[in-house]
């Protein structure tokens, strides 16, 4: 069998799957999956990112890669650009770098910075909302753990909810000059690290 592995740059408001599933949405309007953008067959999301999520996926047919890059106890890093509400101090910035505890569970310490200006990302669809009181900020988070809804229940904790959550970066692999809803396959040199890990 021949291994595929495709990068591709989830939108916002998509669902990190193939299909529909069982459950219809509350509303009866079907939901996009990735199977609206994909074309690519017998290939699975390695991870996922939530609905109200945008950024980086990796998709293969590549059973072992996709465990490697899925189980906690191999971590790798996951890089996040994340828009959230006023600018945290470097008390914030260094609770989040330590590790926040959420639900009783504490996370581990990732890289944290926050970034001069807002990074070069195409406008959401919708917009996120826009409250002339309330500044906002970007941060660009490394994180070796992908807990559910971790990045927003973090920034939640130490005082800034996130509003827009793009995840820019899977180990080497980069959203690079990708835009929402378009994928491409892996290079060469970007398979052969998948393969190495």
């Amino acid at each position: 069998m021949a291994y595929q592995f495709v990068l591709f740059y989830k939108p916002y408001n998509v669902l990190s799957q193939f299909s529909q599933g069982s459950t219809p949405p509350a509303n009866d309007s079907p939901r996009l999956t990735l199977q609206d953008f994909v074309p690519v067959a017998h290939i699975y999301p390695v991870g996922r990112l939530d609905r109200d999520s945008e950024g980086l996926m990796l998709l293969t047919n590549h059973g072992q890669v996709q465990h490697r890059l899925s189980d906690p106890r191999f971590a790798h890093p996951r890089t996040y650009w994340v828009q959230v509400e006023h600018g945290p101090d470097p008390s914030a910035l260094a609770q989040l770098r330590q590790g926040v505890t959420i639900k009783g569970d504490r996370t581990r310490p990732c890289r944290v910075e926050l970034l001069a200006a807002a990074p070069p990302l195409p406008p959401r669809d919708p917009p996120i909302r826009d409250r002339q009181s309330i500044p906002t900020a970007w941060l660009e988070m490394t994180l070796e753990e992908g807990k559910n809804r971790q990045v927003r229940r973090m920034t939640a904790a130490v005082g800034h909810p996130t509003l827009r959550l793009v995840r820019v970066a899977i180990a080497h692999l980069s959203l690079g000059s990708l835009q929402p809803g378009e994928w491409r396959f892996t290079t060469p040199a970007e398979q052969q690290a998948l393969l190495r890990l």
